[in-house]
């Protein structure tokens, strides 16, 4: 065979067919489980059955010895009357003259001990399977019943041919034919039964299987026709309430999710074209007014708003990076122990000063560790302090404290504030709630959003608290145990 090729199963590919054949072998483990036991349990009671008849049998030739009247040897249950101090039998028939028990007796001689429950006969020759309580040989079962030495009368001894003080005992062979007969019978009508049994099982879970997996067949069908222009199609939510109905509803919700996710994209996408236009658009314009009119050019003038869209256009460039790697959702590289009380005052001191006066201040102490990436964290916090910056009026308030298992950074300043209804709306990216400000100095767009993602990339949140004057923003990241002092 060739190695490309798939290796064949044995087993069918088709989920309706192998939920029949799970069945049908479920159930014949089950059935061969039960037929065994059906089977012990008639040749056990057959049997029991056939024991009680031979000692109904053995008492009714103990009675008619001790009346002196030797049983007939027409029989159809196969007996021996055995006694001391005689060599043949005292009576036999129902197929033990087979043995010849004219010359000698088949059954043991009673003695004073008990007498056995199964006597070993000789191999029946002549054996003919076609007569009724026919003795094969072998090892059988017997019943048997004893007469007392004195319990006969002289006139009965006599009659039987014995000695008065003689023990006689009665031998009856317990046929195991009947039950067998019983047992394979009742073998063949369940083998039969449960034949029809498998089929009918096979069957019913086949078309049980086919008919519950009708809806999964219509999502199939359904979900095959969703594509990339038109992520809008639903599935048919069952009203059933069972696993199909389940299924149909997380289709749908992944359906919705990839739906609200190729929106995003589409809108992140026509977003940052603009973004990226805008600057474009400023450096081409005064890169070509500069060469149409070479000799009239203010050139410092030209190559600082060169130089300023440039620098927006790397800023932009890098944001953009940084959101594409954070969508990946990778973990956090080189995770290290980090204070956020001593990150938040290096950058609250060392922030640069603007034109206009501002305050900007850090009045926490206390360390307060967390893990995870150094440069991450101080990009984070970085953003935060330049979006309270670019809204503060005159001061911006920087605080770290530790609750319980977290430690929480807040961000505070006095500008004109954030509206209730755009609480989550400003960590969408290129959002500016200030229309009227300029471009150059209202950021990117992607500063809140990068800041959200990288305190979610550090199992943190960022969130917006409501305040009487200005803006505050929170962030809470796990609380780390402080580095070992060496």
């Amino acid at each position: 065979m060739n190695a490309s090729e798939p290796r064949r199963r044995w087993w069918p590919r088709s989920v309706r067919a192998r939920a029949a054949l799970a069945a049908a072998v479920a159930a014949a483990v089950l059935l061969a489980g039960t037929g065994w036991w059906v089977h012990r349990e008639i040749y056990r009671k057959s049997t029991q059955v056939a024991t009680e008849q031979a000692a109904v049998h053995v008492w009714s030739l103990v009675d008619q010895l001790k009346e002196g009247v030797v049983p007939p040897r027409t029989s159809t249950v196969p007996y021996e009357v055995v006694a001391t101090g005689r060599r043949t039998a005292v009576a036999y028939g129902g197929g033990m003259d087979d043995f010849h028990p004219g010359t000698h007796h088949v059954m043991p001689a009673p003695t004073g001990e008990g007498a056995p429950n199964f006597v070993r006969l000789p191999v029946n020759r002549d054996y003919n399977p076609g007569l009724k309580g026919d003795v094969a040989g072998g090892t059988q079962q017997v019943v048997s019943a004893d007469i007392g030495p004195g319990e006969l009368s002289s006139d009965a001894a006599a009659a039987l041919g014995v000695a008065a003080d003689a023990r006689v005992r009665v031998y009856v062979v317990v046929l195991p034919s009947a039950a067998k007969d019983i047992t394979e019978s009742t073998d063949r009508m369940l083998l039969r039964a449960g034949l029809a049994g498998l089929v009918l099982i096979a069957a019913v879970a086949y078309c049980t299987v086919r008919i519950a997996l009708r809806p999964v067949e219509a999502i199939r069908v359904l979900t095959a026709s969703v594509n990339a222009s038109d992520p809008r199609e639903r599935v048919t939510v069952p009203a059933t309430g069972h696993e199909i109905t389940a299924l149909a509803t997380t289709i749908n919700t992944t359906l919705q999710r990839l739906d609200d996710a190729a929106a995003q994209q589409r809108r992140f996408v026509a977003d940052a074209a603009h973004e990226l236009r805008s600057p474009l658009t400023t450096l081409l314009a005064s890169l070509e007014v500069a060469l149409a009119y070479p000799d009239r050019t203010d050139w410092p003038a030209t190559a600082t708003t060169a130089a300023r869209q440039t620098r927006r256009l790397q800023a932009l460039a890098e944001d953009l990076l940084l959101l594409a790697r954070l969508d990946t959702r990778a973990p956090v590289s080189d995770p290290e122990t980090v204070d956020l009380t001593a990150l938040a005052s290096q950058l609250a001191d060392q922030y640069p000063r603007t034109d206009r006066p501002l305050a900007l201040s850090c009045d926490s102490t206390a360390p307060a560790h967390v893990r995870g990436n150094h440069d991450e964290c101080e990009r984070l916090l970085r953003n935060l302090l330049d979006n309270a910056a670019r809204h503060a009026a005159h001061r911006v308030q920087v605080s770290v404290r530790s609750e319980d298992d977290w430690v929480v950074l807040t961000v505070h300043d006095d500008g004109p504030g954030v509206p209730p209804e755009d609480a989550e709306r400003i960590f969408e990216r290129f959002v500016r709630l200030d229309d009227a400000r300029s471009r150059d100095q209202g950021g990117t767009g992607l500063g809140l959003a990068i800041a959200r993602d990288l305190a979610h990339r550090h199992q943190g949140t960022l969130t917006l608290t409501p305040r009487t004057l200005g803006a505050c923003f929170s962030l809470r990241l796990p609380r780390a145990p402080a580095p070992a002092e060496t």
